[in-house]
């Protein structure tokens, strides 16, 4: 136990030691004389005097003790700035934040190298983790066993979006190499100096780009962003995760090294496919989706081809080939209808990577004689790496012939898997008009039990097979959907979109009456004479409500009761997978119970998989924000359910970490490995905690409590949606072109909005903004309190200790409160009228929940275990509060200018935009 829970906090006491930062805080020093540089040259003097000004003036309240009223103070002297100058603040600031999370990006990098030669194996990569099981004892054969299961499986998704632009992005993206460059000590004064000034015209670019959209992104605007990602840093890391699993194994089991194994690692992707709450997203956009990521993987393949032709020159007149590659060649070219090229008459290789990529370029264009499937691809790169091994080239074969195998391999001719995503409620709607077509009205009005009745008696009966005109556009549009992935599947293959997640299922019914809408297209069917069935989808249940949460066990034990769901699932190997979301829940039910709640149901789910013998994969919606399921990753993995604990973990990236977990493959392929890592040891323990019914009997209670106290504020309260909407720049948020999809389901007569139409994500957003992060701590404080006055202090100290679950609760909480600033809370509370009562007891909250979590981990100060982020926190403060203020000003100059000219409005509400993004870049998340 004690070693679980040392490699679970691995990060938090951040491995016992300070890293030297002095190369950042140059860095750091640097870059902001340069932006100093480009302010004086685009601003003049009184830009730069008042960002200078803005500067010294928060780093004093922040150092003199008295923070609150000195903010109060200097917010007194921004309200007689123009509106030029409080936009030229925000441009400023939230330059400068692009500026140093490229800087402390790059000295993560500078440092993983410098840890990695002075200490290996790097701390929780692969070779640490297979070093540890040798350690253990493991035997080589359980060590193949789980290596053969170990899958990483990220689902990138556009949602919660990244906010900056991608022209912003790649602006960033190429400052990053320029920053990388001030490392290198061979430059010369003159080439340092020219360096110098590539990144002060960087910054310059940057300071005359708008940051924010002029239109609102269409979801294949967000479908280019995300190809643009997975071929590019994605790409390039994969063969280097490669290299890294063979290293490891040839440290620690050096026997399994004569097996050829598969990547751990899947892709998948929501962007083009997800269209919850999206209409945006139609069956036409997932096809053009599906389309744009095959084209783009085949042009990288042949552009890596092309590489290859030109570097593997090897003369046949020095190197003989295999007789399966002279054999491979007559028939390609005889195939294709091509002439020798004479200049590669006794060059093989050259010959044969030229005739792939003729095939490549037809598959492309859809032209006679193309790859029929990336199998076909993939038989010939091994025909050549095969030659090559056996012909003294076996270093070329491993080298980037084998790179090639791998990101074939993984990528396939689709890219990443195609998920598609819809809510229950459209499916319920779409089959109550079938049935009500068929005669059977009121599908809607019935009970529970009697629409799994005529869902199963349909399935069992012929399809509805209505002609598409007869139908609403939105039942025909929900029928589009699964044709269009019938489509591509015929196109791309079944791997490319196999998919389909029903998004607030509430009963069985949502899940077998989605087979029941996929066999319109003839995705799936059912023989009731022989039990037997088939699928080419894999239909995924998510719960993310807490009432469905308590009771989704029952809901997929009732599935797997039913003979026929049973046989669709035997003909997807037998694998169930069931999503539990973390955003809807958290809003629903507030941050302790919504991870209790999940934490219970993955420990009933798979009671429920062992005793129907399936296998169970759980897909955590989670990421991002503490309040939205984020956090150190490696420390949620320890944190399953010990039932749950495989090496198996599939995961939504959140649009907005993207960027920074992929743009640079160095810090991708540590992000995959820590996950690795963590799954890797904690999969492979022999002695599983047990958790005394008593913790159990008090997580319940702590549940109970928290989430009174949270609904008591957000639900009872009816004065709570007004004091959001003004306290926060939520409605402003609804206007910013961040997203393809809307901030709201709905708003209610003259535009009101109910708690219960906001969204998850923007709701986590404006927290964040005002630095309340409230969904990331509420509630804990009461319920923490309460143990305590019940006698529970000594068993909440025990269950810290022990119980890698509570241990991530209280800690991740702990990260939302050293990040929420009270003192900056109050001052946008004061956009409120007559709400103060709510800011009250957001505050008591606060300071309660602060002193029940020191009194638990028996620290004195948040974070006192995690220095270095602590000091990261500390040092941001003062930056990130001037685009506080800033923002506060923007909002009641907007607010209170209904009747300016439209100009000035639309100019207040582009800074708005502007700010949101800024104090994204500083505090580093979206929320």
């Amino acid at each position: 136990m004690e070693e679980q829970r040392r490699l679970s906090r691995s990060g938090q006491v951040e491995r016992l030691r300070a890293e030297p930062i002095e190369g950042l805080r140059n860095e750091v020093n640097l870059l902001g004389t340069l932006l100093g540089d480009v302010l004086r040259e685009q601003g003049g003097p009184r830009l730069y005097e008042i960002v200078e000004r803005a500067r010294q003036e928060t780093i004093i309240a922040r150092t003199t003790g008295n923070v609150a009223d000195r903010l109060r103070a200097l917010l007194v002297w921004m309200e007689t700035l123009s509106d030029e100058d409080i936009f030229g603040l925000v441009r400023a600031f939230g330059i400068y934040f692009h500026l140093i999370n490229l800087a402390e990006q790059h000295h993560r990098v500078r440092t993983l190298r410098q840890r990695e030669r002075s200490e290996p194996p790097l701390h929780e990569s692969l070779e640490a983790a297979l070093l540890t099981l040798r350690e253990r004892r493991i035997e080589p054969e359980r060590v193949a066993q789980i290596l053969g299961e170990l899958l990483v499986f990220p689902v990138f998704t556009a949602h919660p979006s990244e906010p900056r632009r991608r022209t912003v992005l790649q602006r960033l993206a190429a400052l990053a190499p320029l920053i990388q460059q001030l490392d290198d000590v061979r430059l010369a004064p003159r080439e340092r100096e020219w360096l110098l000034d590539r990144i002060r015209e960087e910054i310059t670019l940057l300071w005359q780009t708008a940051e924010t959209r002029v239109a609102r992104p269409t979801p294949l605007d967000e479908v280019r962003s995300n190809i643009a990602i997975l071929t590019g840093p994605v790409y390039e890391v994969v063969p280097i995760l490669r290299r890294a699993l063979r290293r490891a194994l040839a440290r620690s089991y050096p026997e399994l090294l004569e097996r050829r194994w598969p990547l751990p690692i899947r892709l998948g992707t929501w962007v083009g496919g997800d269209r919850d709450g999206n209409p945006a997203v139609t069956a036409a956009v997932t096809e053009a989706t599906a389309r744009l990521m095959r084209e783009a993987i085949l042009r990288r393949y042949r552009e890596e081809v092309v590489e290859l032709r030109r570097a593997l020159s090897i003369s046949a007149r020095l190197r003989s080939i295999t007789p399966e590659l002279t054999a491979l060649i007559e028939r390609e070219r005889e195939a294709l209808g091509l002439t020798p090229v004479r200049a590669w008459a006794d060059e093989p290789y050259r010959r044969i990577f030229g005739l792939i990529e003729e095939r490549l370029r037809r598959t492309e264009v859809g032209e006679e004689g193309g790859y029929t499937s990336p199998e076909e691809l993939l038989e010939h790169l091994q025909i050549v790496a095969d030659s090559l091994r056996r012909n003294g080239g076996k270093r070329i074969a491993d080298g980037r012939v084998e790179d090639l195998l791998a990101r074939v391999e993984l990528f396939g001719f689709h890219l990443a898997e195609l998920e598609i995503r819809q809510d229950a409620a459209r499916h319920r709607e779409a089959l109550a008009e079938l049935f009500g077509l068929s005669g059977q009205a009121g599908f809607s009005e019935r009970s529970a039990e009697e629409r799994l009745a005529l869902v199963l008696a349909r399935l069992r009966a012929e399809p509805f097979g209505f002609p598409r005109g007869a139908l609403s556009p939105e039942t025909r549009e929900v029928l589009d959907t699964f044709d269009a992935v019938a489509r591509i599947q015929r196109f791309n293959g079944e791997c490319a979109c196999h998919t389909v997640i029903v998004s607030m299922t509430a009963e069985p019914a949502d899940v077998l009456g989605t087979f029941v809408l996929a066999r319109e297209a003839g995705l799936c069917g059912v023989d009731t004479d022989g039990w037997q069935a088939w699928s080419r989808i894999d239909v995924v249940p998510l719960f993310e409500q807490i009432a469905e949460l308590d009771r989704c066990h029952k809901i997929l034990a009732q599935l797997l009761d039913i003979p026929e769901y049973r046989a669709l699932v035997a003909s997807r190997g037998s694998v169930q997978e069931v999503m539990v979301g973390y955003s809807d829940s958290n809003k629903d039910g507030g941050y302790v119970s919504s991870n209790w709640r999940i934490y219970q149901a993955q420990q009933r789910l798979a009671e429920v998989a062992a005793t129907y013998k399936v296998r169970l994969r759980i897909f955590h919606g989670r990421g991002g924000a503490i309040g939205r399921g984020g956090g150190p990753m490696g420390r949620a993995i320890w944190a399953r359910p010990a039932a749950a604990r495989t090496p198996l973990l599939k995961v939504t990236e959140q649009g907005e970490v993207i960027f920074g977990r992929y743009n640079d493959p160095a810090i991708a392929l540590r992000h995959w490995e820590q996950m690795m890592h963590a799954l890797l040891v904690s999969s492979s323990a022999e002695h599983e905690p047990n958790i005394p019914p008593e913790w159990i009997e008090l997580m319940n209670a702590l549940a109970e409590w928290s989430q009174q106290a949270y609904e008591e504020l957000v639900k009872v309260s009816n004065v709570f949606v007004s004091y959001f909407t003004m306290a926060t720049p939520f409605p402003e948020l609804a206007s910013l072109n961040l997203a393809s999809r809307p901030v709201a389901r709905r708003t209610g007569a003259h535009g009101v909005i109910q708690f219960a139409d906001l969204r998850a994500i923007p709701w986590v957003f404006s927290w964040t903004q005002t630095r309340v992060n409230l969904p990331g701590w509420y509630g804990l404080g009461t319920a923490l309190e309460r143990a305590f006055a019940c006698g529970a202090q000594q068993t909440l100290q025990a269950m810290y200790r022990r119980w890698p679950f509570f241990e991530m609760l209280v800690d991740n909480a702990q990260i939302s409160l050293a990040t929420a600033e009270m003192a900056i809370a109050e001052l946008y509370a004061s956009l409120a009228n007559n709400n103060a009562d709510v800011f009250t007891r957001i505050r008591d909250e606060h300071s309660r929940t602060v002193r029940m979590v020191l009194a638990v981990t028996g620290q004195h100060d948040l974070l006192e275990r995690s220095p270095i982020l602590a000091r990261l926190v500390k040092l941001r403060n003062p930056y990130v509060d001037v685009l506080h203020l800033c923002q506060i000003v923007l909002l009641r100059r907007y607010r209170r200018t209904e009747q300016e000219s439209p100009e000035r409005r639309a100019r207040l509400l582009d800074a708005i935009h502007h700010s949101i993004n800024a104090i994204a870049a500083g505090l580093q998340t979206t929320g």
